[in-house]
C-alpha cells in the first residue's frame, strides 16, 4: 500500500510485539484499501470476530482497523476493557492518532495509537508472569 511501506509495516509491529510486552491483552491491526460498504466500526466488529478476538482469556484484546483510500478507521476493545476504561477512551486515542493521519503519517499514528493504548491498559492488564502471546502480532491484510 502506498503511504504504508515495509518498513513502516516493520515498525508498527514492532510498536505492537513492545506494547503486548507490558500488558496481557492482544492488540491486532487490520489494513484495508476501502471500506466494503460498512462502516469502520462495523468493519471492525467483522474482523474482530473473524480473527478471534474474542477467545482471549481475559477479554482484552483490542482490534485497530484502517482503510487507507477511505481515510476511515475504528479502534475497538473487547468487553473485558471496555468494562474498564472511561467512556470516551477510545475517542480520545482516536483524535490523536487522527492528528498523525492528517500530516500523512500513517505509521506514527498507527503506533502512537498502539503504544497510548499500552499505556493506558497496563493500570488494568499488566503483563503476568504466565502470559501468553494469544494472538499474532503481524499486520492483517483484509479484501483489498
Amino acid at each position: 500500500m502506498e503511504n504504508f511501506s515495509s518498513e513502516d509495516q516493520d515498525r508498527v509491529v514492532q510498536a505492537i510485539s513492545l506494547a503486548e510486552s507490558k500488558i496481557s491483552g492482544e492488540i491486532r491491526l487490520v489494513v484495508e484499501r476501502k471500506l466494503h460498504g460498512m462502516s469502520a466500526i462495523e468493519q471492525a466488529q467483522h474482523y474482530f470476530e473473524k480473527l478471534g478476538m474474542t477467545n482471549t482469556i481475559l477479554r482484552n484484546g483490542v482490534l485497530l482497523y484502517i482503510a487507507t483510500e477511505d481515510h476511515e478507521f475504528a479502534i475497538i476493545g473487547d468487553a473485558g476493557i471496555n468494562q474498564r476504561v472511561p467512556d470516551n477512551f477510545w475517542e480520545e486515542t482516536k483524535q490523536e492518532m487522527t492528528d498523525f493521519f492528517r500530516k500523512g503519517e500513517l505509521a506514527n499514528g498507527l503506533i502512537w495509537g498502539i503504544t497510548h493504548a499500552a499505556e493506558q491498559l497496563v493500570k488494568f492488564f499488566p503483563s503476568r508472569a504466565d502470559d501468553i502471546n494469544e494472538l499474532p502480532d503481524d499486520i492483517y491484510f483484509g479484501n483489498n
